[in-house]
């Protein structure tokens, strides 16, 4: 890998393939570097960073928490926010008491969907790691007690009968006062910061053309959102694409700090809180 051809790993949801689509076309000026997608499940993608496989790649601040030796985390791309956390779904009339020592599916063992569930529980619960969007269909089909949804499930579950135990996210947001920080992208270590800082740049770019041409950028979002309402797609951007996008800013990386804090109150092993 050369500095003017990067692999840059994000998911296939509409928030990312929002943010990097004037970044992967050539839309805005990108200073002599290409980049080249690596698009997979956020959880993939956690696991990817964990071996330090992608130079620059989305991750999931749940796995962020161990690996801010290998990766810095860039000021830009982020998804982070209020009202915006995975939801706890159950079928209809299960309680939270009914949920302990029981199955509960998560979309990853590195998800910050996973952290934030052991921050809410009072209790333990067996766990079943999916792929997100088939979190609901176990949950009805009985082979799980309950599930932790994230990405576009919170605009479905309640077309297919399911109900929310806990927002998951506004725990979070009570308890610590913060914004929840769902995702980040992060740049291997062994990256120059010049480029980092480029990198950081241009993707502040293209989220902003992203917003000045959202019928032509929409059209790429769907290709990889075939299934997805057209609606739905665009309340995912909504909710995950904001101003914390653009730029951390001193809120959210009080957010991330937070966040690093509170796991380290929790007894969890966690890295040195990351130098941005």
């Amino acid at each position: 890998m050369s500095a003017s051809n990067i692999v840059i790993g994000f998911s296939p949801c509409p928030n990312d393939t929002f943010i990097f689509y004037a970044l992967l076309h050539h839309k805005i000026d990108t200073k002599g570097i290409s980049f080249t997608p690596y698009i997979a499940d956020v959880e993939e993608l956690n696991q990817k960073a964990v071996k330090a496989k992608l130079p620059v790649t989305k991750l999931s601040f749940g796995a962020y928490l161990t690996l801010t030796d290998r990766y810095r985390l860039l000021q830009s791309g982020a998804a982070l926010g209020r009202n915006c956390g995975p939801l706890l779904i159950v079928r209809p009339g299960t309680s939270l008491e009914e949920i302990k020592d029981k199955v509960v599916a998560i979309p990853g063992e590195l998800t910050t969907a996973n952290f934030l569930l052991d921050y809410f529980l009072p209790f333990t619960v067996q766990k079943k790691i999916l792929l997100f969007s088939e979190i609901e269909e176990a949950i009805l089909s009985h082979s799980v007690e309950a599930g932790v949804i994230i990405h576009e499930n919170r605009f479905t579950y309640e077309e297919k009968g399911l109900v929310s135990l806990q927002d998951l996210g506004t725990f979070w947001e009570l308890s610590s006062g913060q914004p929840i920080p769902l995702g980040g992208i992060v740049g291997r270590r062994d990256l120059e910061p010049a480029l980092i800082k480029q990198i950081e740049q241009l993707i502040t770019q293209s989220i902003r053309y992203a917003y000045n041409h959202q019928k032509e950028v929409m059209q790429y979002v769907r290709q990889y959102a075939q299934e997805m309402d057209e609606e739905v797609m665009k309340q995912h951007i909504s909710l995950y694409v904001n101003e914390f996008s653009l730029n951390l800013g001193k809120a959210g990386r009080l957010a991330v700090q937070t966040f690093f804090e509170e796991a380290k109150n929790q007894g969890r092993n966690i890295s040195p809180f990351p130098l941005f």
